[in-house]
């Protein structure tokens, strides 16, 4: 259908309203080119794809090349530029590098005293970061984006707009997640007809999985500030660090039925913020309120979205000293949609109030210029002081363990602004001894407050809260919580982060990014075989490489010791004459990229353990992994499992539709990998059929490996799949029935039995459910126990830690069906991080994390919460990368064998 008869018809649905003004009375200066003139639509009237919006956005800085400067930030996976504006007054954009140092200056007071701070704060502009469109399907932020700058560069004589651009560097990024936005679009433009339909049902309202929420490996973003593992947050982080905002407003859409959101957001707050920065939230929104009550707006604050996770687009900013939060829209997701109030709402409506609130939050950080520098003056100088005086001076990361995960933390937070140092030598500390290469990462330094954020191995919320919290449990109301409660990341990385109260005195240096030890080769050209202990991730990533470079690799199951060294369970084993005579170049070129130090040896003798021919010793079959892909499965969970191991860990995986998984030829896959799975499609049972639940059942049967994760291994245990002899559980009773508590209808009649209150706790029982799931948990970090006796934990530490969400509670599988490779802990200890139900606690404890079970010649595993939630639990890696590539060499394709 041609786009013109759409936007007629759009044009036709407008007409007959009255002349539509962004910002009423504004005149605008015609050598500003419109958004009509460049992109043939008027704003609202389309749904901007990411091409038109860098082109507008290029456009403008044509036009208004003394007010407007564009930058490029980095390119998505699809290769869609990343872009910001930073639009100011002519002065100011002269000086923009000037202005950058000063910043810089101002926020670390070890270079600045409060004498030099007097005059930055009162020339320096104050700097308002304003992001939009971070999930892809949430579409009007991004075309406010462009006529908020329009709107800075073309109004004429505007005292508002005069009084930000004397006071402000605005920075405009007008696109945070072009796939996700263009994926949406594709979708929208699939569903449209001959006019807009403003049913909600029609199909260019819906998205077909995965949606354009999320970005090419469907991350959601907004959850990607901590673990920084997209190229998109990694940019903008980088950018940020560089200008170091005042102000940041991360906008978004909710569902069509709501209003419009702004601050002082809902409980919990995260207890690193200080109180100035939670006041000033609630500033800007009576701002937001003042034009949203004059043009008749409806609005709510204090609900839903609160501000305790810090690795929101909107949290992330606070801890660089910033005011930061999050507006959000009621979407249309499309061009209009009627709503359960029998309100109808243009696009052009939403992306309406989305510049007005840009406007507003311009106004309000003009008109508290001062404040809000001298703020953040004293947000650097307090975190100093406060690291001086604290209990904590330093956090020491020993460089032992995983070294990988313990330099990936390192780099992580240099990348974060964090100041990091490597020891030089072996150091002793409060009776404690580390290793040379250990990394001291000071509380002294303006990130004080971002370094606890990441590295405290809890941050507690307010106990008001949780005794709400708890309250609400207790009726079956949803939780307040909005995210994790938990995201320590040397628990989720599996490594030490060791606080003293003093300083290390050892000799050390500054870790800059891209700051890595490198690997080598130890005792020169191996004649026999090159040999890579097990335990790191870069060992796991030297044995990928090796595959994918055609080198053949065995696995030994079980710890040995040569020439008096111990080498874990799992170490690679790489001969030499089973390999080509690159080998030798090949293993080199690993080790130094990977960071592994890999051993030659000359002779295949073991002083203990099992021999390098032993049955012990597998061979590691390059495998072809399937991935399921599309309906019933979560996008997240599926892309961020395909992600850790084409990115992380550089291995490829073909993804294949559930729906072809019934009906393909699955010899050709040695392992297929079921991520989480949503059931409103009627899970993998309904979209695979009874015929392909057979087939896969066979190909399992038949020595394939099959990996459910979280909510997949639900299908795996169901009695008529029949792969996992394990159960998902009810929640158990608080409390027992009272005696006699019997509500059957008697043999009679259909009426239960009648029976008398004594007292409240009587009723109180009798409402319970007869059967339900546990209670929905927010995300907690747990304490993990393994059984290293186990092929799937070789090179596992003793204890691993999990994020558990959600309901799903397995019992463990009977010994003679298979091994509960990792349990959770016991009820005093299960829980490391977080909050977590009393009653989910104790029901938790001693059930599995890892089932192993076989079928037939095959290998069953199930992950009960998923080891690769947002690509950030590193310290599970080594456990799901055993199940993919140790797996089939406990099935018909293990020992010794071929091809």
């Amino acid at each position: 259908m041609s786009r013109i008869v759409v936007l007629l018809s759009l044009s036709f649905c407008l007409s007959a309203q009255t002349k539509f003004e962004f910002w009423p009375g504004t005149t605008y200066d015609p050598a500003v080119p419109t958004a009509r003139k460049v992109l043939g639509y008027h704003p609202g009237e389309r749904i901007s794809p990411h091409a038109n919006i860098v082109r507008y956005m290029e456009a403008l800085a044509a036009a208004e090349p003394r007010r407007m400067k564009i930058y490029d930030y980095g390119k998505t996976w699809e290769g869609r530029r990343l872009i910001y504006g930073v639009i100011g007054s002519e002065a100011n954009i002269r000086r923009l590098d000037e202005i950058k140092d000063g910043i810089a200056r101002l926020s670390d007071p070890r270079k600045t005293t409060d004498a030099a701070a007097r005059g930055p704060i009162s020339s320096l502009p104050v700097i308002v970061w304003l992001a939009y469109g971070v999930h892809g399907n949430e579409i009007s932020s991004s075309d406010a984006a462009l006529m908020t700058a329009y709107h800075l560069l073309a109004a004429r004589n505007d005292k508002l707009v005069a009084g930000i651009l004397a006071k402000e560097l605005v920075i405009i990024d007008p696109l945070q997640n072009p796939d996700g936005r263009d994926r949406f679009i594709h979708s929208f433009e699939m569903g449209e007809g001959l006019e807009p339909d403003s049913n909600p049902l029609a199909a260019e309202h819906t998205e077909p999985w995965p949606g354009g929420r999320t970005n090419h490996y469907f991350f959601d973003m907004n959850r990607d500030w901590v673990a920084m593992t997209q190229p998109e947050t990694k940019g903008r982080i980088a950018a940020m660090l560089e200008w170091r905002p005042q102000v940041v407003i991360d906008l978004h859409e909710m569902g069509t039925d709501s209003t419009y959101y702004f601050a002082p957001p809902a409980d919990p707050f995260n207890p690193n913020m200080t109180k100035w920065q939670r006041d000033f939230q609630t500033d800007m929104g009576k701002g937001n309120a003042r034009w949203f009550d004059q043009y008749g707006f409806a609005y709510f604050t204090r609900d839903t979205y609160d501000a305790f996770y810090p690795g929101y687009g909107d949290s992330w900013p606070v801890y660089l000293g910033a005011i930061a939060t999050t507006y959000e829209n009621g979407s249309t997701r499309g061009l209009v949609v009627k709503r359960p109030n029998d309100l109808t709402v243009t696009y052009r409506d939403t992306v309406r109030r989305h510049f007005v609130s840009s406007l507003a939050t311009c106004e309000t950080s003009a008109t508290h210029h001062d404040a809000l520098l001298e703020h953040f003056y004293q947000y650097g100088k307090t975190g100093v002081e406060e690291g001086s005086a604290g209990p904590v001076r330093e956090y020491i990361l020993p460089r032992r363990g995983n070294t990988s995960a313990v330099d990936k933390l390192a780099q992580l937070m240099v990348e974060q602004g964090v100041e990091v140092r490597r020891a030089s030598a072996a150091f002793t500390t409060e009776g404690k001894h580390y290793p040379a290469g250990s990394y001291l990462v000071s509380t002294v330094q303006p990130q004080k407050r971002r370094v606890k954020n990441l590295l405290d191995l809890n941050t507690l919320m307010d106990d008001k809260f949780l005794k709400s919290e708890e309250d609400r449990r207790k009726r079956r109301l949803a939780s307040q919580i909005y995210d994790v409660t938990a995201w320590s990341v040397p628990l989720q990385f599996n490594i030490e982060a060791v606080p003293a109260a003093a300083a290390s005195t050892v000799d050390s240096t500054p870790v800059k990014l891209g700051d890595n030890p490198a690997g080598k080769i130890e005792g020169g050209k191996a004649a026999v075989a090159y040999m890579v202990p097990w335990g790191t991730s870069g060992a796991a990533r030297v044995m990928t490489g090796a595959m994918r470079a055609g080198l053949r690799v065995y696995g030994s199951d079980k710890a040995f010791v040569q020439n008096g060294r111990t080498y874990p369970a799992g170490t690679l084993i790489v001969p030499v004459k089973e390999n080509p005579e690159s080998i030798h170049e090949t293993m080199a070129k690993l080790a130094a990229a990977n960071g592994v130090d890999v051993v030659a040896t000359a002779t295949s003798w073991v002083d203990d353990g099992p021999n390098f021919g032993s049955r012990y010793a597998p061979y590691l079959k390059k495998p072809a992994i399937a991935l399921a892909w599309d309906r019933p499965t979560s996008g997240n969970s599926a892309g961020q499992t395909r992600f850790v191991l084409e990115r992380q860990f550089g291995y490829p995986v073909t993804p294949v539709r559930t729906q072809q998984l019934g009906t393909a030829d699955l010899s050709q896959f040695q392992v297929i990998i079921l991520p989480e799975a949503g059931f409103a499609d009627g899970g993998y049972a309904d979209v695979l059929g009874s015929g392909g639940v057979r087939r896969l059942k066979q190909w399992v049967a038949d020595g394939g490996t099959v990996i459910g994760i979280g909510t997949a291994v639900q299908f795996l245990a169901d009695a008529k799949t029949g792969l996992l002899p394990i159960q998902q559980e009810s929640r158990v009773p608080e409390a027992s029935p009272a005696s006699g508590d019997s509500h059957k209808p008697s043999s009679e009649d259909a009426r239960p039995a009648g029976k008398a209150f004594a007292k409240e706790a009587d009723f109180e029982k009798a409402i319970q459910p007869d059967s339900e799931l546990p209670t929905s948990l927010r995300g907690a970090l747990v304490r993990c126990k393994v059984d290293r006796e186990q092929w799937i934990t070789a090179g596992v530490p003793d204890t691993v830690y999990a994020m558990v969400s959600g309901t799903s509670i397995f019992t463990p599988i009977k010994i003679d069906h298979g091994v509960n490779a990792v349990t959770f802990a016991g009820p005093e200890e299960v829980l490391a991080s977080g909050y977590m139900w009393d009653e989910y606690r104790k029901q938790l404890a001693y059930k599995p994390l890892v089932v192993v079970g076989r079928n037939g010649r095959g290998v069953v595993v199930g992950f009960t919460a998923d080891p690769n939630y947002r690509a950030a639990i590193d310290g599970l890696n080594l456990l799901f990368l055993n199940a993919v590539f140790r797996g089939p060499a406990h099935g018909s394709t293990g020992g010794r064998g071929g091809e």
